[in-house]
Parts: structure tokens; sequence; C-alpha cells
């Protein structure tokens, strides 16, 4: 079997999104004759655990692990948190209204660790891995990213030794929804966009996973960009017999944020209340996930507290039992500039699910062109109050009936068994171009 060396920071046991992506790659790649070796952070500061995905870990698959040290202790000191607190790497806070010590923790943050919080971990990396690569015998490396520091791990690798490199944009780097809110003076922000612009011109590959982020990366680049969409386990949901809720459960699955949240969801569904009283009476609302405040803070606007039910993070597996007990599901694309090429992984598996989708976003965006192909929901507008509605009381009413006919062949091109066939004729391109006489 050929060998990728893979560096992500986020593997099992850490969950969460992140981590979805190259685990199931890896879970696959072996059908296709390669074997992925997994270099990642011993410990880490992540907002979610989830052991139940490591017995997703294929037994051919080889994990290297390296203590990395991270700022995050400066951080609660700073602003008064205590050891055990949690501290989300990206997203510093969401918090409406920032106290001076916060504030000055995100300018840190942005300008002093560029281009993340791991930056100490890449050069250790670097020379612990060109110690090792001889013998792991590596093909072609991978790096997964944000964090933006596991690609220039990846840059440093591919200086040095020339071996293939493929630099995978799961989100993208200075188009990336929070940048504007780093707090970046000057130099920072010219040494972001130096740094991206120096990976996607020395990558042998780029990837991503939506068809606008790699027209805006191409665009930075100067280099084509292939796109693998993210997808899902067909093995997640062999169980088929599930019963759904009582009632007419709406449920939203993942973390929910600021830019997440929607008023005019909640303004139609409100209204959908005041209209249909059998409705009203049905209704559950199921946010399953981290939750902003900003988001119970409208709930509560509209009258709608009654109905929402709050689940804190679950394992990814009684994820997908949520998915298929909901009624109707219902993705928030994020409301920012780079909306158009957002496609959420959940929204993979939401289609697997057998529930039918309400998507709230641009309605010609990269999301909106997947449902659509797919036939799994419907979509409306940011401000497009009455064709939620319209939605709304269509599954209500009719379920499945109100859209149009799903169509299965499509949906089968994001089973992820799939996808790492097309990753792995990806990697298979590359090895063609390189010998190991050259290292």
């Amino acid at each position: 079997m050929k060998r990728v060396l893979i560096i992500t920071y986020y593997w099992p046991p850490k969950g969460g999104a992140g981590v979805q992506r190259w685990l199931k790659f890896s879970k696959y790649l072996g059908g296709f004759g390669w074997r992925p070796v997994i270099y990642t952070p011993e410990g880490g500061e992540v907002r979610n655990i989830d052991a139940s995905l490591e017995k997703e870990v294929p037994d051919y698959v080889e994990v290297v692990r390296r203590p990395i040290w991270e700022p995050f202790n400066l951080y609660r000191r700073l602003v008064g948190k205590n050891r055990r607190d949690r501290i989300d790497g990206i997203r510093v806070s969401e918090a409406q209204k920032l106290g001076f010590k916060e504030e000055l923790s995100i300018w840190i943050r942005g300008n002093c660790f560029v281009p993340d919080s791991r930056v100490f971990w890449i050069r250790p990396s670097v020379s612990f891995l060109l110690g090792k690569l001889e013998k792991l015998a590596v093909d072609v490396v991978v790096s997964s990213g944000p964090p933006h520091s596991m690609h220039l791990i990846g840059l440093g690798l591919k200086r040095t030794t020339n071996i293939p490199w493929v630099a995978d944009f799961r989100d993208p780097w200075t188009n990336i929804d929070f940048y504007e809110h780093l707090k970046l003076g000057s130099w920072a922000d010219g040494r972001h966009r130096r740094l991206e612009k120096k990976v996607l011109r020395t990558a042998d590959r780029v990837v991503t996973v939506s068809w606008n982020w790699a027209k805006d990366l191409q665009r930075i680049g100067g280099r084509p960009v292939n796109v693998i969409p993210n997808g899902y386990d067909s093995e997640d949901f062999r169980d088929a017999n599930r019963k759904r809720y009582d009632g007419f459960v709406m449920s939203y699955v993942g973390e929910l944020n600021r830019d997440r949240n929607i008023a005019t969801l909640w303004a139609a569904i409100k209204q959908v209340c005041l209209i249909r009283k059998d409705f009203c009476e049905k209704l559950r609302i199921r946010l399953v996930g981290s939750v902003d405040g900003s988001v119970m803070t409208s709930v509560r606007e509209h009258g709608l507290e009654s109905k929402v039910e709050l689940v804190e993070y679950v394992p990814h597996e009684e994820a997908v039992r949520e998915l298929q007990k909901a009624h109707l599901l219902i993705l928030l694309i994020n409301n920012t500039k780079n909306a158009m090429g957002i496609i959420p992984g959940k929204l993979f598996e939401y289609m697997a699910s057998g529930s039918p989708i309400l998507c709230i976003g641009h309605r010609n965006s990269d999301c909106a062109r997947v449902i659509q192909e797919t036939g799994v929901g419907g979509v409306a507008g940011f401000d497009e109050k009455e064709r939620i509605i319209e939605l709304i009381l269509g599954f209500y009413d009719k379920g499945w009936r109100c859209l149009p006919t799903k169509n299965s062949k499509e949906v089968e091109r994001y089973d992820r068994r799939t996808l790492a066939g097309e990753m792995s004729q990806l990697l298979n391109e590359l090895v063609g171009s390189w010998s190991p006489a050259r290292f």
C-alpha cells in the first residue's frame, strides 16, 4: 500500500465537525490502496471530546502524536477563567459586549499568533517529521486546515523534501467569516495574506469543499483548486428502523453561533404558531449542541422559549439518531460575506438521515445547489419570511410531498466511500510525478 501522511489538528478522541473529514477519508482510503499515517497533537485545546469516534479508526491507520503547547492558559489568566474552562481556539468570544480584557485577548490572538494559536507547534513538528519520513516511507503529504498552522508544517516539509503535498482547506483562510473580527493590524494582516499565498502557490494540489471557495482560493493563489466536498458515511445510517419524536419536532444539530442566528426564522415560526393552533400545540424545537446567547435572546423576543429544548453536545452516533427522529431539520447558513461557498458538513448527514431539510441562506449558493440537485429539502433566503412560512407549513401538512422527488443517485455522490475514491485518484496522480530517490 502507498502511504499518505495526514497532518491534522483534529483527530479522535477530539469531537466536532473538524474531525469528520479526514477520519472518514482514512476509514476508506485503505480500500483504494492507501495507508494513512496521522500526525496530530497529543492533547490540545478543544471544545468537545467524543471517544466513540476512536472505534472508527481502522487498524491499518498509524497515528503519530506529539505534545503541543498552546497559549490558552495565558488567556484564562487574562480574563479570569478557571484552568478547567475550555476555550474555543478560533472564536475567543461571541459575547455581545466584550470587556476590555476580552477585547485585548482577541487583539493578542490575532496579532501575536499568526496564523493561529498553534504556531508554536510548526517548527518542532517539521523537525520531528523530517526525522521520521524515511522510516515512514511516505508517498504524499496532506495538511488539513484550519488551523492553518497545519499547512505551514506541510510547507516546511515540502521545502526540504519535495514530497508531493496536498493542502486541504476545510474552511477558507483570510476569507473565513470571523477574519475581520480578529482586530488585525496591518503587519498581521499582511503576514496572513503572504503565508496564505505561499501555501496556495507551493502546494502540488489545493483542495477545498465547495465551488465558490475554490474560486476564491484560485483567485488568491492563481492556480486551479480541486473540489472534493464533505459527505455522509452510509454505515452511520444502517439503522433505518427509526421512530420519530411525538408531535412535530424541528431540530438543529451542531454549533449554533451568532452568525447562524437568523431572526427571520424565529419570526416565521411565531407567525405559523399564530395562524395554526394545531401546529403550535405539536411544535418542539430541539437545539442540539453549543448555542450562542444571542440565539436564546432572539427566541425569547419571539415568545418561543417554551418550545425550545436545549441539548448539550452529544457523541456523533447519538447526533445521527437525533437527525433520524426529527420531522424537519433546520440548516442555517452563516450570514457572512463568504456565505455563497458555505456547505456545512452537517448537510450531508442531514440528507442521509431521511428527514427533510429547511435551509436558510442564499438561494443561489453552493449549499442550495446541493439541496436542489439532490431534492432533499427546500431553501429560503435570509429575509424571505413568507417563503420560510410556506416551507414549514408544507412540511407540516404534506411532508416529502411538498418537494420534488428525491434524487437518490445525486445523494449517493456524497457517500464518504465514493469521495475517498476521488481523493485517492488525486493522490495517485501525484505519486506518478515523484520518486523517493528525490528525497
